[in-house]
Parts: C-alpha cells; structure tokens; sequence
C-alpha cells in the first residue's frame, strides 16, 4: 500500500491469502507431527472436544473450514456413523492434496475437499447443518474474521450449529509467560528437527500472540445473528466458541 510503513506492510502480508496458503504449503511434511508432539496430544482432545460442540448426529451436511489435512474427519465421521456429508475447505492446494489421499480412510462418508478462499467460496446459502474449524482462526485478521463470522452465519441454515477452536494466549500470567516463550522458541527447534523450516513454524507463534483468544470472533458471530458460548481449554491454552443460528 503507497505510504503505509514497513511493519504495516509485513502486517498485511501475513494475512495475505497466498502468503498463508504458502505457508501450509511448505508446512504440510511436518505439520501434523509437529503439531502433536509439541501440544503433548492435546491438539487431539481439543479437536474432539470441537466436534463434539458441534452436536453432529447422523445424516448431517457438515461444513469443515480451514480443514488441514482432515485431521478432524475421524471424529466427525465416528459423530455421523456414515451417514451424511462433509464438505472441507482449505486454501492450501498441498493440504487439500493431503487430505484427499485420505478420504478413503472415513468409512464410505462422502467427503468433498474444495481448494480455495473461505471468504470467497461458493457454497450455497443455509446449506450446512453444522459448520467447525479447528486452528483456523488464527490466520485471519479481525476485518478477515468478521467477514468468516457472516459466511458462517449465511452458510448455516437456520437451527444449525456451529463448533471453532483455536490456539489462545491464557490471560493469567503464570501461564502465559512460559507458553508464549515455548510458542516462541521450542516449536521452532522441533520444526527444525523434523526438517521443517523454523521460521514457519516461529510465525504460528505470531499469529498465536496477535490472535490472543477467541473473545473478540464471539462478538463477530453475535453480530451476524448467531447464539454463542465459549469454553477455555487447558488454562486458556485453547478456546473455543459454540452455538446455534436462530430458528
């Protein structure tokens, strides 16, 4: 942008579609373990703990933003039982390649995986029965998730529910501390180890600190109509929001 500084020109990229798609793109080989190592398993109880927010039951049409590799379709193919449909968005072209290698591994739930921008997608109006994202928040900057707080709420039909987590700054500062300095140093060591590339894994840390918790996205979704709640995981090392689009 003319006229706008260095450090507001670095703040707009790393909120730039390509450069996030990019980073998950170059992310991808180390990404899943990584990710699990360095929560000690707790990025899998707080992605059940998402699904299970959601209230799925069998014969929905569930929704799965900023989707990954499918690292939630477990939980959610066990929540339908086979019965249904999930449709998974994702903006980086590698994660979706990912995922779609692993489609058959979900008992025979039909599964689309769509590559492209949630914020420009075309899915229809009151289409899904459930909408879900898990560690997906984090990459959008505020103007990008009040724009995520009405495609949710425009996506869902009414009655519909909806389930999102994300990675938090815990607001007390015994815990805080230390986990911000973990975020900050040792996952970048241990994306090394696993041949990733630290910097990578240094900005996730980044848009952790910037992203602070999910309580300004609950104002956003309360002002696209929807009910919510929200639930803080492991001393606000995670939070999460759940709820409901009005009948």
């Amino acid at each position: 942008m003319r006229g706008s500084s260095p450090r507001t020109r670095a703040s707009e990229q790393l909120y730039d579609p390509r450069f996030v798609a990019g980073l998950f793109n170059e992310m991808s080989e180390t990404y899943g373990t990584v990710n699990y190592l360095s929560s000690f398993g707790f990025t899998e109880r707080w992605r059940r703990a998402c699904v299970n927010g959601g209230k799925l039951s069998p014969g929905m049409r569930v929704y799965d933003l900023m989707t990954g590799m499918g690292e939630c379709w477990g939980f959610i193919a066990d929540a339908l039982e086979g019965q249904g449909e999930l449709v998974a968005v994702d903006i980086s072209p590698v994660m979706c390649r990912r995922a779609r290698e692993r489609q058959s591994a979900f008992g025979g739930l039909p599964i689309e995986v769509i590559e492209g921008d949630v914020l420009e997608n075309s899915l229809p109006d009151g289409s899904a029965d459930s909408v879900l994202s898990a560690f997906g928040l984090k990459t959008f900057s505020e103007a990008q998730r009040r724009s995520l707080a009405f495609e949710i709420a425009r996506m869902l039909r009414p009655g519909g529910t909806f389930s999102l987590l994300e990675v938090s700054v815990p607001r007390g500062p015994i815990m805080r501390v230390p986990y911000m300095a973990y975020l900050k140093y040792a996952i970048p060591l241990l994306g090394r180890a696993f041949l990733g590339n630290p910097e990578n894994y240094r900005l996730l840390g980044v848009y952790t600190h910037r992203f602070g918790d999910c309580g300004t996205m609950a104002g956003y979704l309360r002002e696209a109509g929807l009910q919510v709640s929200d639930v803080s995981h492991f001393f606000g090392c995670a939070s999460s929001l759940r709820g409901v689009k009005p009948s």
